[in-house]
């Protein structure tokens, strides 16, 4: 996990590339075999967590509580639902889109290998997808955020308790944003193949719908498991393909073979999981030893049914500010990851290492679902 800076000139690409594999597949770490089935099960969970909105009857995180119904009121829309990207109260619609297109592609490339928790996959997807309907249901708009983020990050309140300024922004012809536009339209038409079997209707009310989004491009002039994940998914799906083409790909001196990228992908799956220098998992609530003092704000703030007088602003930052670990725990949240030095602090103020975020865990998702039948990457 440790990045490196290599800026010789005499270092060519190729090299580097053989260089990066062969730093992967030596690195000591300590192989202790894991449970990727439940490390699944928790993957998935945490989506419930961040949801926001009305909660459904099946919430398996039952401290979580209904929050932000009047989202979107201010401009007349109805923006309730879904998912708190990180560990604030901010809807963004960038992370949420390409969190609901990598939760698509993991149902599509790699559903077949989650058993049971492919319905749950499958639900973690339509969650984010109600939303972007709701957020695109205006020809030429597309909102793209609720929540004010300079007042958000000034408190320290449990959603359910939120009484920050939850202002709306959209971009439309206007006011463009090709970025937001092009990652909602795909993951609008990447959930379209998700369901096209399981609900044919709202699959190409979904298609409709990412065809009328990407009228909206135009040309224009943080953590580090968020890129292990991605990078990680990447390399396995790629991997996947190369397989029935039969097919491998030169990397300078080495020759990168399906069998070698899956490899790759399982020994970054297995740091997260805890085979790195601190043996201690990055997945809460996986292993023994795992963060207790995440960057969460409902996570850390007691839970309505422990606390049900409302928690304020400044009162929930002595959560913020205790050593104790969270009072709730936030099932199958990866956290940012250790540091450039493979150290980690298990503190809330230190958000780039102790935060969680959406976009950490979709990718994981499809990781999991495949390793989960295939622990040997052979």
């Amino acid at each position: 996990m440790a990045r490196k800076s290599l800026t010789s000139p005499e270092i060519s690409p190729a090299t580097l590339s053989l260089v990066l594999l062969v730093v992967l597949l030596s690195s000591s770490a300590i192989h202790a075999g894991h449970d990727y089935r439940d490390a699944l099960r928790k993957s998935i969970m945490f989506f419930e967590g961040q949801r926001s909105g009305k909660l459904p009857p099946d919430q398996r995180l039952r401290w979580r509580r209904d929050s932000a119904l009047r989202d979107g009121s201010s401009a007349g829309v109805d923006l309730s639902g879904g998912y708190y990207d990180a560990g604030d109260n901010v809807k963004f619609g960038f992370p949420m889109a390409f969190t609901t297109t990598m939760l698509s592609w993991s149902v599509i490339d790699f559903g077949r290998t989650m058993g049971p928790e492919l319905k749950n996959a499958v639900g973690a997807v339509r969650w984010g997808t109600d939303y972007l309907l709701k957020a695109t249901a205006i020809p030429g708009v597309v909102f793209v955020q609720v929540g004010d983020a300079y007042s958000d990050h000034n408190c320290w309140e449990r959603p359910e308790d939120m009484d920050t300024l939850r202002s709306v922004y959209k971009i439309d012809r206007a006011h463009p944003g090709s970025d937001v536009a092009g990652e909602t339209a795909a993951a609008l038409a990447a959930a379209s193949i998700v369901f096209r079997k399981r609900d044919p209707a709202y699959s190409r009310l979904l298609l409709d719908r990412a065809t009328r989004v990407r009228g909206l491009l135009v040309k224009t002039g943080g953590s580090n498991m968020q890129h292990v994940t991605s990078l990680s998914f990447l390399l396995l799906a790629y991997s996947n393909y190369l397989s029935h083409a039969r097919k491998v790909v030169p990397c300078g001196e080495l020759t990168a073979s399906p069998s070698l990228l899956r490899q790759v992908a399982k020994r970054q799956v297995d740091y997260i999981l805890g085979d790195n220098p601190l043996g201690m998992s990055y997945m809460v609530g996986y292993g023994q030893r795992f963060p207790r003092r995440i960057h969460h704000r409902g996570s850390s703030v007691p839970s309505v049914s422990a606390h049900p007088a409302r928690i304020g602003c400044k009162e929930g930052s002595r959560y913020f500010l205790s050593p104790n670990p969270n009072p709730n725990l936030l099932v199958g949240a990866v956290v940012g990851g250790p540091n450039v030095t493979d150290a980690f602090p298990d503190s809330r103020p230190y958000f780039v290492q102790s935060e969680p975020t959406t976009y950490i865990n979709a990718p994981l998702v499809g990781l999991l679902g495949y390793f989960s039948t295939h622990s040997s990457w052979r």
